[in-house]
């Protein structure tokens, strides 16, 4: 029985979002592993088998529990944020050899940066909104930002999940305080200009025998966008397949292979678009995609007849065989 270390938690916002992603995914754990919970936090890391508890030892990666030292032989890394999804965890495992599904530290950490990631894909060739980049304490042109992107805008911490930290600004005087919120989240913010169509994402991941794109999901929001409230306390419809053409859907399932493959990308990612008449632009790229009951990618999988249980089985051993 392969130990796998699930490590979880993390330092940013998206701390409990993380948990209940774990929990799903437990419930659905792949015959032939034994999972080992390592909760990540700035107090420690702690972990958990078997209903007993213990610590992560940083120092050999591995777990003690009860003065017996488990170490793993492979890890999955579902950190929403810092210091996971950015790859930091992927770059420690990969100091001690243990082997993992996920992208490697290079992909995540350019995939977490929507600024940067955005800016890379736009370079091949992908549609992307027109945008400028602010650093914390940076004097900005309030009138050269309006007059480029036009209103409204979003602004966005370039290196947050699940809505933290983003505004839509209607107005040039909401600017400032836009920027304050987002740099609660880190130390850069990407201004966005207002992109009107129809939000669509798309799941993909890597099987043996080819890369599969999931159905995709339309995102409805009652609020001004698809904000923390509408995805996690059911302000939104989650439409799955979204409610555009054939064409379309084939074009944005093929564009979402096209920039995993791009990316070098592994396991499940989820890639976010907004269908402008007929041209599709990337908003951002998910390399630990929720996976909760309130989650899209669990969505997409009832979609296309596949089981929980099933889909990871099929990325476990995809991925630990390629480590």
């Amino acid at each position: 029985m392969k130990t796998i270390g699930i490590f979880c938690g993390g330092f940013s916002s998206e701390f409990e979002i993380s948990m209940k992603s774990v929990n799903t995914i437990l419930d659905h754990f792949p015959d032939g592993f034994s999972p080992l919970i390592i909760k990540v936090t700035r107090e420690g890391w702690l972990t958990e088998m078997n209903g007993k508890s213990g610590i992560f030892d940083l120092n050999c990666a591995s777990a003690i529990i009860q003065e017996q030292i488990i170490p793993l032989t492979g890890a999955l890394v579902y950190t929403h944020g810092d210091p996971g999804e950015n790859g930091k965890i992927q770059a420690y495992l990969d100091m001690f050899k243990v082997p993992y599904i996920n992208s490697d530290p290079l992909a995540s950490s350019l995939s977490f940066d929507k600024w940067y990631c955005n800016q890379f894909l736009k370079s091949f060739g992908f549609s992307v909104a027109k945008s400028i980049l602010s650093k914390k304490n940076s004097n900005l042109d309030t009138n050269r930002i309006v007059n480029e992107l036009g209103l409204p805008l979003f602004i966005k911490p370039t290196n947050s999940g699940s809505s933290y930290g983003i505004s839509k600004v209607k107005s040039a005087n909401e600017l400032q305080k836009a920027l304050a919120l987002a740099y609660t989240e880190g130390e850069t913010a990407v201004i966005e200009s207002f992109l009107n169509g129809i939000e669509v994402t798309c799941g993909v991941y890597r099987k043996a025998s080819e890369i599969q794109a999931l159905p995709l999901t339309e995102i409805v929001s009652e609020n001004e966008y698809f904000d923390f409230e509408a995805k996690y306390q059911g302000k939104s419809q989650e439409i799955t397949p979204a409610r555009i053409s054939p064409e379309h859907t084939l074009s944005i399932q093929a564009q979402s292979i096209e920039i995993y493959k791009l990316l070098n990308l592994r396991s499940i990612a989820r890639i976010d678009f907004m269908l402008v008449d007929s041209t599709p632009y990337v908003i951002e790229v998910n390399t630990t995609p929720g996976f909760s009951a309130e989650s899209i990618v669990p969505k997409m999988l009832k979609e296309a007849g596949i089981p929980y249980s099933e889909f990871w089985n099929d990325i476990f051993e995809t991925e630990l065989k390629s480590s």
